[in-house]
């Protein structure tokens, strides 16, 4: 058998996610023979195959009866078929066929944790927390998660059409064209003098993507011109384990990551951070949201721990669990939970998520129409700025010397919360300045 794979997240095009188990003694169920269950099992399997009203597959048998028993753990685990698993190992990869949405299965409906970026999923404007109720106008309740995920996954240029529940709306359909997506997990831009490095997911080459951005951000801004960085982590749904540890040892010079706690507990991990701050301690400012998941919440709640970075936007979504992905001599894989991950100070994050240290929502900002038109040139007899006239005289530009005030452009979309992690980022450099000065003034 294959060695295991280890990972915070995995499926096929549209999943990455998972949940709890629990690092304390759990009381062990009443001990059955297992003969005389596998007994049982093999007795239903001759009955289904010799009774029901039409010929059944025996492959499909045993494939659907392993699954039942992983899902019935929790949302996480479950069976992964040959085609599935294939999917999975393309999309750690960085490149795979389908929507780009990761989704879990809640209340008997898929529930998107986030949108990919670039994206047939992101361009038709799907949101984390959106459900699924149709598929091609086909229910979804009473889907396995692997149903549903084998109805959206299609060959590249088809079509498919998602009935969407979302939050004060009416059920609305969205139809989408499949496509191969290749992920590039992390991009760049300097934002005046600060750096900006948005990371959509933990692939095998986001750590050194994420090191090679710092890099080009040092000579693209200057490095001493460089103030820090905002590392965006909104909308993330994860990825691999080892890829998150590896982006926080970029920023930590010592300490621990994040350690993982399983039923056994000689197989307890922990995982520490080498000597080496590729920002030579440059202030980090990390944006999170509710689409943030899994491997985003180790680097955010390692950076808050550490008090590396100040964390900043909405509760990220609690995934705090890791899924082992165990190949089997059929091809196929079972993808099990197998233990809960924390935070260096010890906090679970399961079912809680990273909560920010400044609390920003995303908003708008729209222009406030006054309703006082009231100004100095409008007042009696006041003096123009213009001599030897009124204020209030007719002017033939119709503007009495006032000029109009500008108007944002209605198209122009404005991201709120990164505006504000970038003043946050500016305030933090200038502060930490001043400090400097200050030691050097008295020294």
């Amino acid at each position: 058998m294959k060695k295991a794979l280890t990972s915070i997240a995995a499926l096929t095009f549209i999943l990455i996610q998972g949940t709890a188990f629990s690092a304390e003694k759990i009381p062990q169920p009443p001990t059955e023979n297992p003969y005389e269950l596998l007994q049982m099992f093999a007795s239903a399997f001759h009955s289904i195959r010799k009774d029901y009203v039409e010929p059944v597959n025996d492959r499909q048998l045993v494939e659907a009866a392993i699954d039942g028993m992983l899902s019935s753990l929790d949302p996480h685990s479950g069976y992964l078929n040959e085609e599935s698993f294939k999917d999975m190992m393309e999309q750690t990869a960085g490149q795979f066929g389908g929507l780009g949405v990761e989704v879990t299965m809640e209340n008997g409906l898929v529930k998107v944790i986030s949108p990919m970026d670039d994206t047939p999923a992101f361009r038709a404007g799907l949101q984390p927390g959106d459900y699924f109720t149709h598929i091609d106008g086909v229910a979804v309740m009473g889907m396995t998660l692997n149903e549903a995920v084998e109805k959206m996954r299609g060959a590249p240029d088809t079509k498919i059409t998602l009935t969407i529940s979302r939050k004060d709306e009416k059920p609305f359909d969205v139809t989408m064209t499949r496509e191969m997506i290749k992920v590039q997990s992390v991009k760049q831009e300097a934002k005046e003098n600060i750096g900006y490095i948005r990371i959509t997911t933990f692939s095998e080459t986001t750590t050194d993507m994420t090191k090679k951005a710092v890099e080009d951000l040092k000579k693209k801004i200057g490095e001493k011109q460089i103030l820090g960085y905002v590392i965006d982590l909104r909308n993330n749904p994860g990825g691999l384990l080892d890829q998150a540890i590896g982006v926080v040892d970029l920023f930590l010079e010592q300490g621990e990551i994040v350690s993982t706690r399983s039923r056994r507990q000689e197989e307890n991990m922990k995982f520490n951070a080498s000597t080496g701050d590729i920002t030579n301690g440059l202030p980090l400012v990390v944006l999170i949201n509710e689409g943030s998941a899994s491997a985003s919440e180790i680097v955010a709640g390692a950076l808050q721990d550490h008090r590396r970075a100040v964390i900043v936007g909405t509760t990220s979504f609690g995934k705090g669990s890791v899924q082992t992905v165990s190949p089997l001599e059929g091809k196929g894989a079972l993808r099990i939970t197998t233990a809960r991950y924390y935070t260096p100070s010890g906090r679970s994050i399961q079912a809680k998520g990273i909560e920010p240290d400044i609390l920003i929502k995303q908003a708008k900002i729209e222009e406030v129409q006054s309703t006082l038109k009231l100004t100095e040139a409008n007042l009696p007899g006041a003096i123009s700025s213009q001599e030897g006239k009124k204020a209030n005289e007719t002017d033939p530009t119709g503007k009495n010397g006032v000029n109009d005030v500008a108007k944002p452009e209605d198209d122009k979309k404005e991201d709120y919360q990164l505006n504000r992690a970038l003043d946050i980022l500016t305030g933090i450099s200038v502060y930490k300045q001043s400090l400097e000065e200050t030691s050097n003034t008295e020294e």
